[in-house]
């Protein structure tokens, strides 16, 4: 079974793999994957059940199924790939999106699904897939959107109304809707008690509730978040990329960095430079197109 290490891997491309006949390929890509069998049949298999992956289809599965493709003995299946991490997407989508797709993540009916040829997301993505140009920045759009229209009506779902009197959890889920995730950098607590207009100790647990983990939680998180993109696609100093994150001392970014990742930032940044430059010399399964 083929392995492959795709740790913190750039994403918003499209990518190819060709698996050989009766080859399996484990299933080891961080996010949401739309991935297309463009040529050759395959099987999807995991524990619960295996699935005849037929030509046209597209798979959309998140990291959180364990489970792998098998190709067909009669043949090879090449797959074309494209990948989202949401949790990067931090200047796109809002608090309640990214919790939308947390929440999707390990929901069995949305976790896995397999989407016949003949639906209109398979149709427009085969012809995104064949244009040479399908990893310039319109192209890039224009697979995101499909991606947030595999989910149709659940993504759209707009939450409930609020009473006449809300109170502070639908205030808050009325900020969270309204909040970009890139804001969270630079937010304070106070400032977040002040619009949901309830006490602080009210607040810490409504945000607990809302978004399943606390305020200070998820604040690190996408801070964090930020300066692995940071520090994995662009040449900013540690300082610089500290401050864009959200963290006035450097001191502050490398302790939290260390706990989190167990490794400092710079260390991080080499590392992962390494495992990009072995993929190139070694790796002969994955293909990128540009």
């Amino acid at each position: 079974m083929a392995k492959l290490d795709y740790s913190y891997e750039h994403h918003l491309i499209v990518k190819e793999i060709f698996l050989e006949p009766g080859q399996e390929w484990a299933l080891r890509l961080p996010g949401w994957s739309m991935i297309l069998i463009k040529d050759g049949t395959g099987y999807w298999m995991d524990r619960q059940q295996n699935q005849q992956l037929l030509l046209g289809a597209i798979l959309l599965v998140t990291d959180r199924v364990e489970g792998s493709i098998l190709a067909s003995r009669l043949g090879g299946v090449l797959l074309h790939i494209f990948r989202v991490e949401p949790q990067r997407l931090t200047g796109l989508i809002t608090l309640r999106e990214q919790r939308f797709f947390e929440a999707a993540a390990v929901r069995a009916e949305l976790s896995l699904r397999i989407l016949p040829p003949e639906s209109s997301v398979a149709a427009r993505l085969r012809d995104l897939c064949c244009h040479p140009k399908r990893n310039a920045l319109h192209f890039r759009i224009q697979f995101l959107q499909l991606l947030f229209e595999a989910f149709g009506s659940e993504l759209k779902e707009e939450a409930p109304e609020p009473a006449r009197h809300p109170g502070a959890k639908d205030r808050l889920r009325k900020l969270l809707e309204q909040t970009l995730v890139s804001e969270m950098l630079e937010m304070s607590f106070s400032d977040l008690v002040e619009k949901a207009m309830c006490t602080p100790r009210h607040l810490n647990r409504v945000f607990h509730e809302v978004v399943g983990k606390s305020f200070r939680d998820k604040q690190t998180e996408v801070r964090l978040s930020r300066a692995q993109e940071l520090l994995a696609t662009t040449e900013s100093k540690v300082l610089e990329v500290a401050l864009e994150s959200g963290y006035q001392s450097v001191s502050l970014f490398n302790l939290m960095f260390k706990k989190h990742f167990g490794v400092t930032p710079g260390l991080w940044r080499e590392k992962i430079r390494g495992q990009r430059t072995v993929k190139r010399r070694g790796s002969r399964l994955f293909h990128h197109f540009s």
